[in-house]
């Protein structure tokens, strides 16, 4: 496994203020994640399982603290860079999909990559190959509106991968599917993880999905709770003391 951290996360504090008022969501949550793994982050609802994701994911900045990706500091960059590192380096998972309605599947999936200036036909032929390996050849060209939930979430789940990411967020991305269907969604994204060697970051209630990650971050009430990564290391401790 690769020891060199993608993600960092140095005391992140995220609060929010309405009139007088103010909420602080996350404090001072510090980790790292290391290039290749899956990671999940779990917790109830209300500790902060998305905004953490969202801070890490450059899609919202923190109110103090850092986020470093692949040695990058860009919690302090303009939205100009922070939407360049989004479509060249990030995918994303959504448990709503978030597909486009006047877009086929084919259209949604070739989306993050048809504005870099590549020949369309390579595109175009990069993302009926992710169609394919999700298994969606004979559905490019229908609509969201035509497509199960479960297929939706198949095409979701093309798109993110269609630039091969570095690092791949998905916030609850089996949380709309029945059991069967959710399962092959797992399937799909660990796979693709291996196949491309994407880290994977992963925001679930579903304790049983956390369990087949690398590792698993829990929070509560805003702070790292357990960290399976810590309790990893203080056994390897142990037994090296024991050796």
């Amino acid at each position: 496994m690769n020891k060199d951290p993608i993600l960092t996360a140095q005391e992140l504090t995220k609060t929010f203020k309405s009139g007088d008022h103010s909420l602080t969501v996350l404090h001072d949550v510090s980790f790292s994640i290391q290039k290749g793994i899956s990671c999940a982050i779990v917790g109830p609802s209300g500790s902060g399982k998305t905004t953490l994701l969202g801070l890490c994911a450059a899609l919202d900045k923190p109110t103090s603290g850092s986020v470093i990706l692949n040695g990058q500091t860009i919690s302090g960059f303009s939205e100009d860079r922070l939407t360049k590192i989004r479509n060249e380096q990030i995918g994303f998972v959504f448990q709503s999909f978030q597909l486009i309605s006047t877009l086929t599947a084919l259209e949604n999936v070739m989306v993050p990559i048809e504005l870099r200036g590549i020949p369309y036909k390579k595109v175009e032929n990069r993302a009926l190959e992710i169609l394919e390996s999700v298994g969606l050849k004979d559905r490019t060209h229908h609509y969201p509106n035509q497509l199960s939930g479960g297929e939706q979430q198949r095409v979701g789940i093309a798109r993110a991968f269609i630039h091969k990411p570095e690092i791949l967020f998905a916030d609850e991305p089996t949380g709309n599917l029945d059991g069967e269907t959710g399962a092959q969604i797992e399937r799909l994204i660990f796979d693709l993880n291996r196949e491309q060697g994407t880290t994977l970051v992963i925001v679930t209630h579903d304790r049983e999905l956390a369990k087949k990650c690398d590792r698993v971050i829990e929070l509560k009430n805003g702070s790292i709770f357990a960290d399976s990564a810590e309790a990893e290391q203080l056994t390897e401790e142990i037994q090296m003391n024991l050796a």
